[in-house]
């Protein structure tokens, strides 16, 4: 995936919204608020020395975290965020299909945590 498929394929999610409370250089993509994805637009305070390498952080389960980061090199422990609920993934590393998959995990782990009457839209929307 490029940044725009990781963009558009984000947004295509029901309820989804985008803003940048970080800055120019990050994406924020959100369900009732709370955020599940950072999408890194390259340059500014969020680059980190060692990759420029196109990046997005996810917030999943610590044991998912986990998982991924040991079955692929494209995941590691989130560079700015909580580091036991947060990957980042480099994703022109990665199958598209992969990618939208732990997208959409990501949302339904963020929708999951929802209060039930919001939550049962979500869920049952994706």
């Amino acid at each position: 995936m490029n940044i725009e498929q990781v963009r558009e394929y984000t947004l295509s999610l029901f309820g989804v919204t985008e803003d940048q409370p970080f800055g120019d250089d990050i994406l924020t993509f959100r369900l009732e608020g709370k955020i599940f994805l950072c999408l890194w637009l390259g340059g500014g305070k969020h680059d980190i020395k060692e990759s420029l390498e196109p990046r997005l952080a996810l917030k999943l389960s610590p044991e998912r975290n986990e998982e991924l980061r040991s079955q692929f090199a494209a995941v590691t422990p989130a560079w700015h965020w909580n580091k036991k609920h947060w990957s980042d993934v480099y994703y022109e590393q990665v199958e598209d299909a992969l990618v939208q998959e732990w997208i959409k995990e990501s949302y339904q782990l963020v929708a999951s945590k929802l209060p039930k009457a919001i939550r049962l839209k979500y869920l049952q929307m994706n």
